[in-house]
This record gives C-alpha cells, structure tokens and sequence, in this order.
C-alpha cells in the first residue's frame, strides 16, 4: 500500500493538548490504525454479502415460497438496505459520530446473522421439508416468518449504520492536511474498493457453493462467524482510531438558510458582499471555514443584514432562521453545487445495472464449459471476471501507475477525481459498446450454427466493466467526501448508495418501457425471454446511446463545478488542470 502499510502520517493536533481552536489533541495514526480497519471491513463484507447473496434460493427452498413472494421480500429488503444509510449518515454526523454508529451497526449485523443461521439450524423456525415429488410442501407459518423477518430487520439496521460509515471513518484516521495524508486517503479508497470486491469473489463462489451444496446451516454459520470476528477486529483497534465527534445536525442549519433565504427574497444582496454580509469569527473545530462564492447567490440573502435582524454580544444571530452566517450559506452551496455530478454518476450506473443483469442471461444461452471438460461455469459466477480485473488493476493503478502520473502532471492523485471518473464513464460507454458487438455475434452463431458460442467470449465485456468500476466508482467515493464538508461525510457515503438504489429503479422502468414498446403490434421484442427472438445487441446499443449523451453531461457539470475552499476568482481546478 501507498507510503506502507505501517507507516505513520504526520501528525496533527485537533484533540488532546490546545490547538489553536481550544481543542485537545490527538495524533493521526493513517497506516498504522488500518489493518484493524480494513480487517473490520474485510470481515464485515464477507459476512454481509455471503448472508443475502443467495436469500432468494434460501427463500424458495428452505421457506417455501413461491418466486413471486420470494422476489418481492427481498426487493423490499434490498431497497430498505439502500435507503437506511441516509438515516444512519443522519444520525452519525448530528448525534452519535461514526465510531459509535459503526459499533452498534455491527452488532445488530451479527445479531441477525445469528438469528438467520438458526432459522436454518432450529427445525422449529423453518417450514418442514417437502416430501417426495413436493406432492405436500407448507409455507412458513406466522411464528417462522417473524423471527425470519426480525432477523432481516437486524441486518437492515446493520446496513444502515455500517454502509455510510465504514468508509469515512476509515479517511478520518488521516490527517487530511498534510501531503501524505492526502496521498493516504486517496489509496485507502482503492483498497477500501478491493477488499469489497474481493468479498464479493469469495461470496459468489465458495459461500453460495457451501449453501447450495452442502448445508444451509453450515453456508449461513460462516459468514456469521466472519462478522463477529469483524467485530473483534474492530474492538481490539479502538485505542488507534481519531474519533470525530458530531457537532451538531447539519441538515437544521441548511434548513435556516433556506428558510432565511425565502423571507428575505426581496431583500437585494449588497455590492461588496464579502465585506458586508454576516460573517462572524468561524468557531469550529470540525468544519473548515468556507470563503465566499458567488454562485447560487440566493442563498446569500440569507446573511444579509437588514433592520429587522438582531444580532447577539456574544456576535450570534437572535433568530437563526432569519439570519445566517456566510459559513452556513456556503455549506449549502457546496450541496447543491454537488446535485448535477451527482445526477450525472446516477445515469452512470444504469449500464453497469443492466449488464450485470442481462449478461447472466447471455451466459445461459452459450457453451459454459471450460475446455473440453464437462464442467459448466455457473451462469451466476461470470460476475467474477468482473471483480477479477477489479482486483488487480487497483493494486497496479494505486502503486505503479499513480507515482508516474503524479510526475508528470503533478497532482496527487496522478489525475484529479473528476476527471477519474470521466474516464470511467467513457469506458462504461466503449464496454456496452463491445457488449452489443458480442451479443450480435452470439445470436448470429446460435441462428446460423449447430453449436452455440463459447462463454469465454464474454470476458472481454466484463473486464471493462471492471475497469470502469475502478476509476469511476472508487473516484466518486473519494469526489464525495472531499467535496462535502466535514460534519457530513456519513451523509457523503449515503449519497453515493442513494443514487444506486434511484439507478436500479430507473433501470427497470426503462426495461418495462423497452419491453412494452418494442413488442407493440406483434413485432420483434428487443428483451425476449428467448435472447435468440429477441435483439439484446439493438438494447445495449441504446444503452451506450444514453451514457454517451450523459458523458456530456458530465463534461458541462465537471467544467462548471466549483471545488470546495475556491474562493471567488479562483479557478475550478478538480477537473481540467493537474496541479492544485
């Protein structure tokens, strides 16, 4: 890892001792807290997505439900899961701080891990087995179905606290203003990134295979046994984290500047706004002091100082939700200035959403065996090829490919974020591309041949696919917390699963309008059921069409974007130049 992995950042006073703000002191341990870190997560994510990857199956065969309420369980689960983090980052940043969130997260994860494993270990929580031909086969009964639904309840309060919060407590534990601090958290995004699809590797193979092959009680006790280590791990490591406390909610004082702002929106903002709009001596030992920015100006009419405001002798406003500090305006610029690349990635997702659908369907209707061998690659597994290229690029990328970026352009990253993810994007739109030109072959050769096309073709695919994830979702998360201000980096990591879970559902009104309209008057269907009646190719190709258009996109919000900290004058460095 970036600078080794035992090294020690500089350190920084900011708790323990006086610093300059009051605060005491405490020193920055980077490497040296990260293998209680990183092994925390590790764990945490083997437990995790070795427990709901193959509920579905669990559900259909352990339970006997039917697919249909199978599906829709895990839907409401899986879309639960992705909305929680936005309460828990809420929670963390106004009330607990992360530490103590991912603390009690982990434990509610293992305690329904637990109670998950015992509904396949106690007879009395599951559905009897079905006896032969599954001529009588009896659904879960109300009692089974609770402690079954109870336990889903734990894992989502688990997600909740856990996946907004690992990853920026994991950056809290470098010190942000210094060179190798900087450098630190930029590689501890790409090995943050790595361990998830490492896990994610070890989840889709050998767990599912324990599972599905040799017991359920077994394949569930495992990944319940990895999150309490999980937990151990991340125990045994409390006296080497920097633990950032909560200063108060954010989102209470967004809301007084757009409250602030409306009543006084006839008010008109001053010529010299940064000599004449409220700004009293910045306090914080948290958040940095923002200058001011002239863009989204209405918001600046919420510090300005008219006849009816009242000022404090302590420098504070009277009524908070008529008069706002430059520093609270400017918080809520850097929110709003974050909508449009934030909109922008969530167009991103669709294609690599509808690949990792479609291509386990492409899979199906090829030759899966490996050689002349009868062994057939599961269709389900070629996600793997994805994560593989994950895997290795980024140790690569972070080791040798950055030092020598960073010669020649001078930046720290090699390249700036924004410009990592652009890159990311134009590779989604040429492995779509190189996806349509395959399914193309694939069904010329299954019309026209008496044996189908060999899987393997569809590698070429899916290491693309991983290489994009490799710039552009590793680069979102670092673009993420850097650009938010620091009491709401939890509410960072939530945004970036939020636009997932938006991805996903736009990612399936799109298929039910492609569906509906291309099988309209009885003509060809683009997503049949059968891929050879259908034209998967002509989809992807739509697909790349859309991410094309959304790349420009982009391009027009990464050029207008303002980093955090630039002053009026100063020039949005974070997508075309190198140095800052």
């Amino acid at each position: 890892m970036s600078e080794g992995f035992g090294k020690t950042l500089e350190l920084e006073k900011v708790e323990g001792g006086e610093s300059d703000h009051g605060q005491e002191s405490v020193e920055y341990q980077g490497w040296k807290s990260m293998p209680f870190v990183i092994g925390n997560e590790t764990f945490e994510k083997l437990g995790t997505i070795g427990t709901m990857a193959n509920q579905l199956v669990y559900l259909t065969t352990v339970f006997h439900m039917d697919s249909v309420t199978a599906a829709t369980m895990m839907n409401i689960v899986f879309g639960t899961t992705n909305m929680t983090p936005v309460l828990g980052a809420f929670i963390s940043d106004t009330f607990l701080g992360r530490y103590t969130t991912i603390a009690f997260a982990s434990v509610a994860s293992l305690l329904g891990m637990v109670l998950l494993t015992l509904t396949a270990a106690v007879p009395k929580l599951h559905p009897s087995p079905c006896k032969e031909n599954h001529q009588e086969c009896h659904g879960p009964t109300s009692s089974q179905l609770s402690v079954l639904i109870f336990a889903f309840f734990l894992l989502t309060i688990g997600a909740g606290g856990i996946r907004p919060c690992n990853l920026p407590f994991g950056a809290d534990q470098f010190n942000p203003k210094t060179e190798s601090g900087r450098r630190g958290i930029a590689s501890f995004f790409n090995w943050y990134y790595c361990t998830f699809t490492v896990a994610m590797m070890i989840s889709a193979t050998l767990i599912i295979y324990v599972q599905s092959n040799i017991s359920w009680t077994l394949g569930l006790a495992i990944p319940a046994t990895l999150m309490f280590f999980s937990c151990i791990t991340f125990f045994v490591g409390t006296r080497f984290y920097v633990r950032v406390q909560p200063e108060g909610s954010p989102f209470t004082s967004m809301a007084q500047v757009i409250v602030a702002a409306f009543k006084k929106r006839q008010v008109n903002l001053p010529e010299l706004p940064e000599k004449e709009l409220f700004d009293p001596p910045h306090h914080s030992n948290l958040v940095t002091k923002l200058p001011h920015t002239d863009q989204f100006k209405f918001f600046d009419k919420a510090a300005v100082i008219t006849s009816k405001d009242e000022i404090k002798s302590s420098g504070e406003a009277t009524d908070p939700w008529r008069l706002c500090t430059v520093q609270q305006v400017e918080v809520v610029k850097c929110f709003f200035r974050l909508i449009p690349v934030w909109s922008s990635c969530i167009m991103y997702y669709i294609p690599l959403t509808m690949h990792g659908t479609y291509v386990v369907y492409q899979a199906l209707q090829t030759d899966r065996r490996l050689g002349k061998s009868s062994f057939k690659i599961p269709a389900g597994s070629f996600v793997v090829f994805n994560m593989l290229t994950l895997t290795i690029w980024i140790p690569i990328y972070d080791r040798l490919i950055v030092p020598q970026l960073r010669k020649i352009t001078g930046h720290e990253g090699g390249i700036t974020i924004l410009q990592r993810i652009g890159v990311g994007i134009v590779i989604s739109i040429l492995a779509t591309t190189v996806s349509a030109s395959i399914e193309k072959h694939r069904r010329d050769i299954a019309l026209h041949k008496p044996t189908p096309m060999s899987s393997l073709w569809l590698v070429p695919q899916l290491m693309l696919f991983g290489l994009s994830e490799a710039f552009s979702i590793i680069g979102q998360n670092e673009f993420y917390y850097q650009q938010f201000p620091e009491n709401m980096r939890s509410v960072a990591s939530a945004v970036l699963l939020l636009g997932f879970a938006i991805s996903s559902y736009a990612s399936s009104a799109l298929v039910t309008i492609v569906h509906k309209v291309t099988g309209r008057n009885g003509s060809r269907n683009w997503l049949a059921k059968d891929l050879n009646e259908g034209r998967l190719d002509l989809f992807y190709m739509m697909i790349a069409g859309v991410a094309t258009l959304n790349f420009v996109y982009f391009i027009i919000c990464a050029k207008w974007y303002r980093s955090r900290g630039k002053a009026n004058g100063a020039e949005p460095k974070v997508f075309l130049e190198g140095k800052e």
